[in-house]
């Protein structure tokens, strides 16, 4: 499993992507429609093997239907979506999921009424290597050794953290090339709103590629290599993490509201 495979490269934060580089996942020209209704205008986005990339942006500014869009809850109007060179603009998300993007979704979404071993199997139910499974199994009990504690205790029963770890836990047990995190610090209290990012941020090290939306943009930007801002479903800002957390209007322009 990715997050105790040692990278093999130099982190993104030391060594920038080259762009000659194939990205591990694109969106090339999407333009999404909910009716009548125009929300990602000529997306154009590009995340390298071993990044932690976040996308930003003020109150229905699309960032949650980019997530969507990725993974094939929503198909784009024009444009296509492209893990590693491949084109999936048109297939469902669960052959996605085979390629290697899962999410953390916000707000957990565990399944309550399951124990922490129920909901971190359903992680792996499209893989067959049952030796690999159990071995990527004990390597989240290490990343994580309170999951341990509680493996057979219902999920619904455990804090807004604990339940973040089953969350982050489930979705690497699906083995991914990419993980897409929804607004992961939302409904955690703020003491552990840092830990959630350190071990986003462990994860990312560890060589996991990540994308990230989020809405507390200067804890996300304080571990993203690059970033992005939606404005009304176009990309306005794109840019290193670090010229972003020192753009002068990002703050006041598009950060501080709830998405709906």
């Amino acid at each position: 499993m990715s997050p105790d495979v040692p990278a093999t490269n130099t982190p993104a934060s030391d060594q920038p992507a080259s762009p000659r580089a194939e990205p591990v996942l694109e969106l090339r020209g999407v333009n999404t429609h909910y009716g009548a209704v125009h929300i990602l205008k000529d997306v154009d986005l590009a995340i390298y093997s071993g990044e932690l990339v976040c996308l930003l942006g003020g109150n229905a500014s699309g960032k949650s239907t980019t997530l969507r869009t990725i993974l094939g809850l929503v198909t784009p109007t024009t444009g296509d979506v492209v893990l590693e060179g491949q084109v999936v603009t048109h297939q469902p998300t669960r052959e996605r999921v085979a390629l290697g993007v899962t999410m953390v979704p916000e707000n957990r979404r565990l399944f309550k009424r399951l124990t922490v071993r129920e909901n971190l199997d359903l992680g792996a139910y499209l893989r067959t290597d049952s030796d690999q499974i159990a071995a990527d199994m004990e390597q989240i009990f290490e990343l994580f050794p309170r999951v341990k504690e509680r493996i057979n205790q219902k999920s619904g029963t455990l804090s807004g953290g604990e339940q973040q770890m089953v969350a982050i836990g489930r979705a690497l047990m699906a083995n991914p090339r990419v993980l897409l995190m929804d607004e992961p610090s939302m409904g955690l209290a703020p003491a552990l709103v840092q830990q959630n990012f350190e071990l986003i941020q462990q994860i990312h090290e560890a060589g996991l590629t990540v994308f990230m939306v989020e809405q507390n943009a200067n804890m996300a930007l304080s571990i993203a290599d690059r970033g992005w801002v939606l404005q009304t479903g176009r990309v306005v800002l794109d840019d290193t993490a670090e010229n972003l957390l020192a753009h002068p209007d990002l703050q006041a322009s598009y950060l501080g509201t709830a998405e709906q």
